[in-house]
């Protein structure tokens, strides 16, 4: 009896232990590792330890690890060469690193490559704690919800990923979401940079504020300033009334300035005011207007560039960059291409009450060649016109458009894929007495899925492929036909 009692105690504690969350600390000091596994052990956690990156890497391919502590310099592979690394087997996983030797480039090179925090030695217990702490909570973030876990799709606010380079994004907009600071979101036109902006917003403690929204290039420069800080009646000709501006529709919200490198220089002197003083004068004003927004600023342009050009303030620029947020183009990464047309195909299905399931795999393959220089709204914009005129319920390579004369010179999507269209027989005579066509295209049918079948040894996945369909609609042929 009392083995037994004992053996049930030896199994809650092995319980109790595995719930527990399992960290790795890389260094290749020893007494500073040591120190560390003594520590953590005695705040409850599991603690594997190692003296080297390569090391690490094979520990982290072997188990699974909440968290990782390294030290950034090290023989060999250094913490950030880990960093990006680590990132590429999970790029969830929260990795804190420490060192000695304090660098600021180092630090912003390491918050770039997707690290939670920066440590430098010598570092205080309760900031380790503390950073832990969050760390490990940020890992089960509510925000970030999983979709697909065995191929970790995940979906933040109105967006869905995979790619280590969103999963980064993904990471960091829940930790600046309440702060104050200003953003600058930088990237290509059709990356996201709105949908990023509106995240930061909706999870952050203003989400039930105003998000305003204010295109700096799509507003005529003589209106731009009545629009984005009022007028008092009598201001100008036609100012019968007092009129509130845009930054006073996004008090106590936030205010998403798209298109920043378009505002022209005299206006960037009164918004660098704003972003100073936190207030406002409107245009035929005298007395200043308290404002308290959150900025998020969004430019294509190269702003370093255009402040070395003369062509926007240097001060504004280093106000708005605070924290900035670099959207990646989909050409760099196209592992979230199939998930985006899954997305956008449900989305356009659904509003234009339409029954599209799914995309074959030579338009699919056709969608991961092409360069796609409008990002994803161009994506986005090429499913909702296949959807719109679909006739059936998967999207062939011929249901795709580009407008080809704007790309010609870097890629035809349609003139590439359909020349390797498969050659298929001559049409079939109608007989003299006719025929039941349901029944015929039913044989033909299920002759098709059986040689697929035997093609690829009974591989399904592949004979769908075979097939240009995806697996879904395969599996529901082979049991409408009971194959």
């Amino acid at each position: 009896m009392f083995s037994a009692l004992a053996v049930n105690q030896d199994e809650k504690l092995q319980e109790s232990l595995s719930t527990k969350p399992k960290l790795l600390v890389v260094d290749d000091d020893q007494s500073l590792r040591e120190f560390l596994e003594i520590f953590l052990a005695k705040e409850g956690y599991r603690v594997d330890s190692s003296d080297s990156g390569e090391k690490a890497l094979e520990l982290v391919k072997q188990a699974r690890y909440d968290l990782i502590i390294t030290d950034v310099k090290m023989p060999g592979m250094d913490g950030v060469e880990l960093l990006k690394k680590l990132k590429i087997i999970d790029a969830t996983l929260p990795v804190i690193l420490i060192t000695a030797f304090a660098s600021l480039d180092t630090a912003v090179d390491a918050m770039k490559e997707g690290a939670w925090d920066y440590l430098t030695k010598p570092f205080k217990i309760e900031e380790l704690r503390e950073v832990i702490e969050k760390a490990l909570s940020s890992k089960q973030d509510p925000s970030i919800k999983p979709i697909e876990t065995k191929d970790k799709i995940y979906k933040l606010d109105e967006m869905v990923a995979k790619s280590p380079a969103m999963m980064k994004i993904f990471q960091l907009i829940p930790r600046i979401a309440s702060s104050p600071a200003s953003v600058l979101i930088t990237g290509e036109s059709g990356t996201g940079k709105e949908l990023v902006a509106k995240a930061i917003h909706n999870l952050g403690d203003r989400h039930e504020r105003p998000f305003v929204t204010v295109n700096c290039g799509g507003i005529p420069e003589s209106l731009l300033e009545s629009e984005l800080f009022g007028y008092k009646k009598g201001a100008f000709t036609g100012a019968t009334t007092d009129k509130q501006g845009l930054f006073a529709l996004a008090n106590n919200g936030t205010i998403f300035l798209d298109e920043i490198g378009e505002l022209p220089m005299s206006l960037q002197v009164k918004l660098l005011r704003v972003v100073q003083q936190r207030s406002f004068i409107p245009v035929g004003g005298t007395t200043p207007i308290d404002v308290d927004c959150r900025i998020i600023a969004a430019t294509n342009r190269n702003l370093e560039r255009e402040v070395m050009e003369g062509n926007f303030r240097e001060d504004l620029y280093y106000r708005l960059n605070v924290i900035q947020i670099r959207m990646p183009p989909l050409r760099e990464r196209k592992e979230d291409i199939p998930l985006l047309v899954q997305y956008f195909l449900d989305k356009y299905s659904k509003l234009f009450k339409k029954e599209v399931q799914g995309i074959s795999n030579f338009a699919l393959n056709a969608l991961m060649e092409y360069p796609f220089p409008g990002n994803v709204r161009e994506l986005e914009n090429i499913i909702e016109r296949s959807v719109a005129l679909s006739t059936s319920s998967l999207i062939l390579p011929e249901s795709l458009y580009i407008a080809k004369e704007k790309h010609k010179d870097e890629f035809s999507l349609n003139e590439k894929h359909l020349k390797k269209k498969p050659s298929y027989p001559e049409a079939v005579e109608l007989p003299p007495e006719g025929m039941d066509l349901d029944g015929f295209l039913e044989e033909i049918e299920k002759n098709l899925l059986v040689q697929a079948l035997k093609r690829t040894n009974g591989k399904k996945k592949e004979a769908s492929k075979l097939l240009g369909m995806n697996f879904r609609s395969f599996r529901y042929r082979l049991a409408k036909y009971n194959l």
